[in-house]
């Protein structure tokens, strides 16, 4: 079966002369629509460097990235900007909300860039995403008058805009209560093995990691071999 994403051989360096690190050390993954996936690890072992290479934010130093059986390694700028709007989806560890903007308007940011919907259509889309992560009563209150994990859920609202088939997130659910981490974590898994997306998801929450279909161990750069189902 095709991969929704999958990387092969990828190396990371950041730095440069004495100071450069070898971030990624060969990572190859294979992840199926229809599934979650967890990266569990330490702290500096490379899993928010991974994400924002297998998400075209950062570019890999050797290997290849495929996403939906094509090799978008080499292609140009553009072309990754386009890919990526179209068709991942960002939670990151911080929320990097407009903070003058109110909710609603923050969740229609990336549908404003991809241009395909009226502005009627975006904001009925917004709407919908807000109520489903807890805030549809929230849809006019500015971003910076929300508490950290209100702003970390539109965030998440945010990052399904577009309606991708890859949802990629960093610690998605750490600002959060256990009971909105479980909310926000059973909609993305929800909707992932519904409409038949991919999630990957770095984590140090082991509940999280426990409920996701598969579990990659990383150390210093690696994935740990025999990465296991939950």
């Amino acid at each position: 079966m095709t991969a929704a994403l999958a990387c092969d051989r990828v190396h990371r360096y950041l730095g440069e002369f004495e100071s450069r690190v070898h971030v990624l050390r060969g990572i190859s993954l294979h992840i199926e629509v229809g599934s979650v996936h967890a990266i569990v690890g330490p702290s500096g072992c490379g899993k928010s460097t991974l994400l924002y290479v297998l998400g075209l934010l950062d570019v890999a130093d050797e290997g290849r990235i495929i996403i939906g059986g094509e090799d978008v390694s080499g292609l140009s700028d553009n072309d990754l900007s386009q890919k990526r709007n179209e068709l991942i989806g960002f939670v990151f560890q911080f929320h990097f909300l407009m903070h003058e903007f109110t909710t609603l308007e923050n969740v229609t940011i990336p549908m404003r860039r991809l241009g395909v919907l009226g502005l009627a259509e975006m904001r009925a889309r917004a709407a919908m995403l807000l109520e489903a992560v807890g805030l549809g009563d929230k849809l006019n209150r500015p971003a910076n008058h929300l508490s950290g994990g209100e702003q970390q859920r539109v965030a998440i609202a945010r990052a399904l805009a577009n309606d991708p088939k890859i949802l990629l997130a960093d610690e998605p659910t750490g600002n959060l209560d256990t009971a909105n981490s479980e909310r926000v974590f059973a909609l993305l898994t929800e909707l992932v093995k519904r409409e038949r997306k991919a999630l990957l998801l770095a984590t140090h929450n082991p509940q999280i990691a426990r409920a996701s279909d598969f579990v990659h161990e990383m150390q210093d750069g690696v994935i740990v071999p025999n990465g296991a189902p939950a």
